[in-house]
């Protein structure tokens, strides 16, 4: 018996975890949205904790309404104990990401620092698992951020862990436009 042809351009579709205390998470998944806008597949990127004009948005907006870009977060707070407007954030941000993912209109969304947000206790780990569990047949997940908790990597069929070798961060240069943000 003859099995028929998948009708998704991507096939069931899969869950990548791009995390590690290396750079160049958000950039792989940058990348992959360029890479699936090129093929003429719709983008929902949603970065949680983050919020301002990095380069990264920048270029994904310029593709126009091949990508949806947003953004739950106060600036890249990373440190200290988060506050309720971060948890708020952060949950305004998973239902808005589920609402995507479920929409049928994107093949691919992108939860950016997602591992960071369920580090510092924003969203469980269980509410990323939920995701994976909702992700309908024929749409990429991904999800970026360091610290990815074993269960998400174990769940996940693409990992890829950015192990930093050298930075120029510990010889005091900041993050600059451009390159790191």
């Amino acid at each position: 018996m003859t099995v028929p042809p998948d009708p998704s351009p991507l096939g069931p579709g899969y869950v990548h975890v791009y995390t590690g205390d290396g750079k160049g998470k958000t950039t792989a998944a940058v990348g992959l949205a360029v890479r699936a806008v090129g093929a003429g597949l719709k983008v929902f990127f949603g970065q949680l904790i983050k919020e301002g004009r990095y380069g990264e948005i920048g270029v994904l907006e310029r593709l126009g309404g091949a990508v949806v870009c947003r953004q739950y977060g106060r600036g890249c707070w990373l440190g200290g104990e988060p506050q309720e407007e971060d948890r708020r954030l952060a949950r305004e941000g998973l239902v808005d990401i589920r609402a995507a993912l479920l929409s049928g209109e994107f093949q691919l969304v992108v939860v950016d620092e997602a591992s960071v947000a369920t580090w510092f206790g924003l969203l469980s780990v269980d509410d990323l698992l939920d995701l994976v569990d909702a992700r309908p047949h024929g749409v990429e997940l991904v999800f970026t951020g360091r610290k990815a908790d074993p269960r998400l990597i174990e769940r996940a069929d693409v990992v890829t862990e950015m192990r930093e070798v050298a930075h120029y961060y510990q010889r005091g240069v900041l993050a600059r436009d451009g390159i790191e943000r």
